[in-house]
């Protein structure tokens, strides 16, 4: 047995990173598809030590101490850049797509534990390989595992969130873009021609009116220190009740609420550049710590039904994307992309969505209002509903 202390773990996380950097680079398929450098670096760690368990008896246990702060940390980076103004300039359209992202987070569920329930294992799986991990992610995944471990006793539920939101993030990237061709063969404009002439939008390109500065980093981490204090206290006040939410949330909704009041106040503008920074360093961190840590060996009996759950999930965001999505959005080019981007945050991430509509424009032209709509609800309003959508599925008697 071998232990590494809080310092040192920091560090092997910091060589996962560069490991999986060095993984996906030279990975076609991996690069192709937008695996995270974590998830990468991460599993291969993670499938190191389990060669290592079963061959030699050997085992490594890093000090989880810092995890809980980075993985609130970075739902705090969520919350800070949630601008509602922003989020209102989408309009009618938003909130017709977040109707079917919040349609789909009831689906993924219901299909995830009655699958779970008709091969006679616990229901909480079904729905660790539902909404959490594949609308939600490693991020939410590793959140909520720490929740189910804690109060309902199922002690493989990191692992298993791990697993379905790795394998839920490739499969999104699989299915995107030729569901979105197809879709474009049959909308309005069969040719691919965009909506509209108008010069592609600068989404991707940085905020380029100021610079990070060490100043703007301390403000952006005192920000975040009074997002993880006040969430924290609101937690507590929680606990026990009807109300009682997960830390995280609570963080999530005092960044959302700080950021806009400074801003309607006119106090303060929150610089999103160095916030996006600072959260994708802290989601690196904990990502790389979160998945360098698990104990396969102890999920190997729970293999082929997560397998069986996400074939099926991956077959019905398919088929949600084409009868649901872009019809409801109007059977055209623009719908089309967005039926893309939803597959991909549908079944794995925001990152993943962006890739897969970059695919589709960068062959058949610009689509603003997907490029508008899919990071808004992807980064901030999914978590939101998806907090929701489990809440009252725990609040069942076979679940809770």
């Amino acid at each position: 047995m071998f232990h590494l202390d809080s310092l040192s773990t920091l560090v092997a996380a910091t060589l996962v990173l560069l490991i999986g950097r060095k993984i996906v680079h030279i990975t076609p398929f991996l690069k192709k598809y937008s695996i995270p450098e974590p998830v990468a670096g991460g599993l291969l760690v993670a499938l190191v030590l389990l060669i290592l368990k079963q061959s030699m008896g050997w085992e490594v246990r890093f000090d989880m101490a810092l995890t809980d702060q980075l993985m609130l940390a970075f739902f705090a980076t969520i919350g800070l850049n949630a601008n509602i103004i922003s989020l209102l300039k989408g309009g009618k359209l938003l909130g017709i797509f977040l109707f079917s992202v919040v349609g789909l987070l009831v689906m993924q569920n219901v299909i995830g534990v009655g699958i779970a329930t008709l091969l006679g294992l616990d229901p909480l799986l079904g729905l660790l390989a539902g909404s959490i991990t594949l609308s939600g992610g490693h991020g939410t995944g590793a959140a909520w595992s720490k929740v189910f471990i804690e109060q309902y006793g199922f002690y493989n539920a990191k692992e298993v969130a791990m697993a379905c939101a790795t394998f839920g993030l490739v499969l999104g990237g699989l299915i995107g873009g030729p569901v979105a061709r197809y879709l474009i063969k049959h909308s309005s404009t069969p040719n691919g021609a965009p909506e509209d002439n108008a010069v592609p939008g600068t989404f991707e390109k940085p905020e380029t009116g100021r610079f990070i500065t060490s100043m703007i980093l301390i403000e952006t981490i005192a920000l975040i220190a009074i997002c993880l204090t006040a969430g924290r206290e609101i937690a507590s006040m929680l606990e026990g009740t009807t109300f009682e939410l997960p830390v995280f949330v609570c963080v999530l909704f005092v960044a959302v609420v700080l950021s806009n009041i400074l801003s309607l106040c006119g106090f303060y503008r929150v610089f999103e550049r160095a916030v996006s920074v600072l959260g994708n360093v802290c989601l690196s961190l904990f990502l790389a710590t979160a998945l360098m840590s698990l104990k396969l060996w102890e999920m190997a009996s729970l293999a082929l039904p997560i397998f069986a759950i996400l074939a099926v999930q991956t077959l019905f965001m398919a088929l949600y994307a084409m009868f649901v999505t872009w019809r409801i959005m109007g059977k055209n080019y623009d719908a089309a992309v967005l039926a893309a981007g939803h597959c991909g945050f549908g079944m794995g991430a925001t990152p993943t969505a962006i890739a897969n509509m970059q695919a589709i424009t960068e062959r058949f032209g610009p689509s603003h209002l997907a490029f508008l709509i899919v990071p808004m609800v992807g980064a901030f309003f999914i978590d939101i509903m998806n907090v929701i959508v489990i809440k009252l599925f725990l609040l069942l008697p076979f679940l809770g």
